[in-house]
């Protein structure tokens, strides 16, 4: 059996958390022996739908006709629309609105996270909501000295000279502003955005605090994985400010890198990652200051191994075989054939003890 990966509005959701998702899928489904693909074929059991444009409803309705099992990824809620794009939070209920149709038409919904999942359990979703990690490719990114010279060396880095760096989506929702108001009160550090968006989806507040940012602030812009694992690998501290997630893959592969990480306490984190165990939490600009600068300056303790083994947890095989249970639960996998008895070798006698006489 296949599984058809769905390829509609990938080319607009491919630099996004989204179209990262999409590649995770496909390669958990490869890492547990289920193929997928990118077209239906007459062995194709299901279709993973991730985005929420129109061709996508239109998608999961053909499915359905040909009598196809639809899993719909709720990466989107209308929590993290807000405070995105331009009329973002005017069209937020109306969002809410169409995403809950949108995923009402799936046999199963599988979100990333606990906290997204009760938020779709919320807009009176009635199909079965799952919660499983987008995951990571623990393989890929992993800490690495020679990435961490690499990256140090592409932007003119002094041996001694500290780094901070974001990765997302250059949006207010995503902590920008509040990372460039660290920057300028850290002005001996480095600082790091990467990420781009069209800047005419942004709101001219955004582009303004962008044009004005201080000069320790670099916009390198969307770079490929490659160049992203350098930054993991090079900078000292990766500080995601975000105000709202579904996850944040970008998080998983900075733990994964071993980098120690600095993110806002936010629901989404409640329960997997603990603030002074896995990350730092902070709630302000002050308390993000208060994190980075006790990690840079080293009096606050190496979290970096607990934050890896959280990565590990989420690694694309393990996603693969929890996906695996879902597809049975949903019945999209039969169950696991049952072993006979008489295929089981029979357990032996109990051999007597022998008794001596004193």
């Amino acid at each position: 059996m296949r599984i058809y990966i769905y390829r509609g509005g990938e080319r607009l959701v491919g630099k996004s958390g989204v179209g990262q998702a999409m590649g995770h899928q496909r390669e958990s489904l490869r890492r547990v022996g289920i193929e997928p693909t990118d077209h239906w074929t007459a062995d194709t059991g299901a279709v993973h739908i991730n985005t929420v444009l129109p061709d996508s409803a239109a998608a999961a309705v053909w499915a359905r006709i040909r009598g196809k099992k639809v899993v719909w990824y709720g990466h989107s809620t209308m929590e993290d629309f807000r405070n995105s794009f331009k009329g973002s939070n005017l069209l937020a209920p109306l969002f809410r609105r169409w995403i809950t149709f949108c995923y009402g038409l799936g046999d199963v919904v599988i979100t990333p996270s606990e906290y997204s999942r009760q938020l779709l359990k919320g807009y009176g979703l009635r199909r079965p909501v799952y919660a499983l990690s987008n995951g990571v490719d623990t393989d890929k990114f992993s800490p690495d000295s020679a990435m961490r010279e690499a990256f140090r060396s592409r932007y003119g880095l002094r041996e001694d000279e500290k780094a901070v760096i974001s990765v997302g989506h250059t949006i207010a929702r995503k902590g920008l502003p509040e990372f460039l108001e660290l920057a300028r009160q850290m002005p001996d550090v480095r600082f790091f955005w990467f990420g781009w968006t069209d800047p005419r989806l942004v709101p001219a507040a955004i582009r303004q605090a962008m044009e004005e940012a201080p000069a320790n602030v670099t916009f390198p812009g969307f770079v490929e994985p490659e160049r992203l694992r350098e930054a993991y690998c090079g900078a000292d501290v990766f500080a995601f400010l975000s105000h709202e997630e579904t996850e944040g893959i970008v998080v998983l592969e900075a733990l994964a890198c071993g980098i120690p990480v600095v993110v806002r306490d936010i629901p989404v984190y409640q329960d997997w990652l603990t603030d002074g165990v896995h990350v730092r939490k902070a709630r302000d600009t002050a308390g993000f200051r208060a994190a980075v600068e006790g990690i840079l300056s080293g009096t606050l303790p190496d979290l970096t191994a607990a934050g890896r083994a959280v990565a590990q947890a989420r690694s694309l095989e393990a996603v693969g075989d929890r996906l695996r249970e879902i597809y049975r639960a949903a019945q999209i996998l039969p169950a696991p054939t049952p072993v006979p008895v008489s295929a089981v070798a029979p357990i032996p006698a109990p051999v007597p003890a022998k008794r001596y006489r004193l």
